[in-house]
């Protein structure tokens, strides 16, 4: 999946229904190590305090 369409459904998904990363990985079966640096290659961070990739 193209990571710019990727952030817009994880960021979505964070503000509506997960609390955490933590959460949104375990809810949906990911690793999070995977998701973290399919973002970061495209230059998105999660953002902790925000509850968002940026």
């Amino acid at each position: 999946m193209d990571p710019h369409l990727l952030v817009g459904l994880v960021n979505t998904e964070l503000r509506n229904h997960c609390d955490s990363l933590e959460d949104l990985v375990k809810t949906h079966g990911l690793e999070r190590k995977d998701l973290v640096a399919k973002l970061a290659a495209a230059g998105y961070d999660y953002r902790e305090e925000q509850n968002q990739f940026r």
